[in-house]
């Protein structure tokens, strides 16, 4: 398929998207379900449509509302047999009655993707959903439509055949998870107010990575079991204004500027969460030699672990510690004036078992300015992490063997802050895993240029989300 898909009538699309034809399916699943064809157009529709809610009082609150309502043009069985209600403004949340009373899944994604910046060299415009040599462009192909689309793409088939699954089933879809989540968190609070409480949640997260570390063979299924908290933070300072030519020691940017200078890597200590522990352990079976040896080292000796990991910086240091970065900065009103205030806003990702209090306390301490202001603009502490020993587990573990069956299934912290992590304090098995393909270009493409999903690893998702829902218990 190449091209840019034209608008079609909502007749047309229906009859299109009703239509169920022969594709390959995987030896190993359950039943005999026949996939949908057409999902990478569904996606590119559900790209088409900006709904990007940092802007959403620049755009309005149309793309949204368009959104809610394509859905209904684009999964006709979800919405005949689902129970469908609206929370808030930004919140979808489906019920999919089970066979028995037990405790639901819930199942999450969110359909809200961040800015663009225009004089970025995307290949094809963020925004046109492009579909060409197999694969689908735009701004939320990963983050996180994708993953909403298969989802959506697996309950509609297994509805076809007239499937009912074990449980109740949630899909809990909120509109701002990248501007801190608000829909989700309602939507959790309804859910429990309503006294549910979810046996398993699954959002997204990880994904199927290859040689996801140095000297590790083949591929990996990595499902966050915990996430690191999060907290924005703002410092501030004032100063004499004045003319520039005759500037004070101490002005209001030096000292901002020497207070985020104090606030290094190194200001919060490194501590090896078990999770990372688990990973290092599964990783020394596909390796082999010396990085065996060095795998099975490390989970052996957590404290090493934090070291080594911190030393490589990067991704493996934001695994063991609290990060600390400076995103925004202002000051000034002219070259030649001398800034009355002037202020720095950080972004932390706090490590599991710390918290928002004890990262607020060090940061003021390592700054050791009283000129200086450290205001909370928002924060959630990080998540406890959820058990690799349990059903639940072993549920995504089996789904992967069917969908990815090359992918050994690995557990791991997650460093970015999701919509599951709402759930925690009434659901103790919370899990984050996209089920798609991810090369480490594509992941540097989340929030940056030229997003894009392969459609084979769409059609791949869509299994594992089957496979998950067919063998609840």
């Amino acid at each position: 398929m190449s091209g840019h898909p034209r608008p079609r009538s909502s007749s047309e699309a229906a009859s299109i998207d009703a239509g169920i034809t022969s594709e390959t399916k995987h030896p190993d699943a359950v039943d005999d379900v026949v996939s949908r064809t057409g999902i990478a157009e569904r996606l590119s529709r559900m790209i088409q449509l900006p709904t990007v809610s940092a802007e959403r009082a620049e755009r309005g609150q149309a793309p949204f509302d368009a959104f809610a309502d394509l859905l209904f043009e684009l999964y006709p069985l979800v919405h005949q047999h689902l129970e469908r209600e609206r929370i808030g403004e930004l919140g979808i949340l489906y019920r999919w009655r089970g066979r028995v009373a037990a405790l639901p899944t819930v199942l999450m994604a969110h359909f809200d993707v961040v800015p663009v910046d225009e004089s970025d060299p995307w290949t094809h415009p963020p925004f046109d959903g492009r579909i060409e040599d197999g694969w689908v462009y735009g701004r939320g192909a990963l983050d996180d439509k994708g993953p909403l689309v298969v989802l959506l793409d697996a309950v509609e088939n297994l509805l076809a055949t007239g499937f009912t699954p074990a449980r109740d089933v949630y899909l809990s879809f909120g509109g701002d998870e990248e501007t801190f989540g608000g829909a989700a968190r309602q939507i959790a609070e309804t859910l429990r107010d309503r006294g549910v409480q979810p046996w398993l949640v699954l959002d997204e997260g990880g994904a199927v990575v290859d040689a996801p570390l140095p000297f590790v063979r083949g591929t990996a299924a990595m499902v966050g079991v915990g996430e690191k908290g999060v907290l924005t933070l703002r410092l501030s300072a004032r100063g004499e204004g004045g003319h520039a030519s005759a500037p004070p020691a101490r002005t209001a940017v030096r000292r901002i500027a020497r207070a985020v200078e104090r606030l290094s890597p190194a200001t919060f200590p490194a501590h090896t969460p078990a999770a990372v522990t688990r990973m290092m352990q599964l990783f020394a079976t596909r390796t082999g030699g010396i990085p065996r040896g060095l795998y099975r080292l490390l989970s052996a000796t957590p404290w090493l672990t934090a070291r080594v990991f911190t030393a490589m910086g990067g991704e493996p240091a934001a695994l063991v510690r609290t990060t600390v970065a400076a995103t925004m900065q202002s000051g000034g009103t002219a070259a030649n004036v001398l800034p009355s205030q002037a202020s720095a806003t950080l972004n932390l990702r706090i490590a599991l078992g710390e918290s928002v209090e004890g990262t607020v306390k060090r940061v003021r301490k390592r700054v050791a300015d009283r000129h200086v202001a450290v205001e909370v603009l928002e924060g959630d502490g990080p998540s406890p992490e959820s058990s690799t020993g349990n059903p639940q587990f072993a549920l995504i573990t089996d789904a992967v063997r069917v969908s990815h069956p090359d992918a050994a299934t690995v557990p791991y912290v997650m460093m970015a802050a999701t919509d599951s992590r709402h759930f925690h304090r009434f659901s103790p098995a919370v899990y984050r895993f996209a089920p798609l393909e991810m090369s480490k270009a594509q992941r540097a493409s989340i929030h940056g240029v030229d997003e894009r999903v392969e459609v084979a690893a769409l059609e791949r998702g869509e299994l594992f989300h089957r496979t998950l829902l067919q063998r609840l218990e």
